[in-house]
């Protein structure tokens, strides 16, 4: 197992999920007074992730099927799915002072309540992973898996420990909205020029 390879697959979690620590920490203080409230939440988390997980690797193994010539021009996807988040969060730039979330409200978190939002949250994280995988091996994927579920954990043990320090939280809030579409517009290169699309 390469140290270049773990660390690149902990680094590409780290910029895709960012966001998911706000929400996690969202959730944690909504479970705080509930006897099994964190395990409801890390197994939700893992439930819902595990999903995004399955999509990406039946998404990379359909990609197989396509000419290998075609493979590093689904940088493009990941490059789409940047602008669009740039051009969301330029959007709604404001959004975040107001303190709006969709899962704010919610008084009764459960398994499936935390499942289907990191689910839904993660939906451009498929976008992201497919053509990853698709232009990795078998047992690089196989590190990108473990890698990524591994650090669910973290993320997960990240969103409680924010949830007690609301302001370390919004300034999370603020500038993931601004990174997030510039990383993913680099990936989305990176598999271009690595894979010599447009003649790179």
């Amino acid at each position: 197992m390469s140290f270049g390879l773990v660390a690149r697959a902990a680094g590409m979690f780290a910029v895709t999920n960012i966001d998911d620590i706000l929400i996690l920490a969202l959730f944690f203080a909504q479970v705080r007074h509930r006897p099994r409230g964190v395990a409801i939440v890390v197994l939700g988390q893992y439930v819902g992730f595990a999903a995004i997980l399955a999509a990406a690797v039946i998404g990379a193994l359909g990609a197989g099927l396509l000419p290998e010539s075609v493979l590093p021009y689904l940088g493009l996807l990941p490059m789409i799915l940047g602008i669009r988040a740039g051009w969301k969060a330029w959007r709604e730039r404001h959004d975040a002072a107001d303190g709006d979330s969709p899962v704010g409200e919610r008084s009764d978190v459960g398994i499936l309540t935390v499942a289907a939002v990191t689910l839904a949250n993660g939906g451009d994280n498929i976008g992201v992973y497919v053509p990853v995988f698709a232009n990795s091996g078998t047992s690089a994927m196989v590190v990108y898996l473990v890698v990524f579920l591994a650090l669910v954990a973290v993320w997960c043990a990240a969103g409680r420990f924010f949830a007690t320090r609301p302001p370390v939280a919004r300034a999370l809030a603020r500038w993931g909205h601004v990174l997030l579409p510039v990383v993913l517009i680099a990936i989305g290169m990176l598999i271009l020029i690595e894979g010599g699309a447009f003649g790179l």
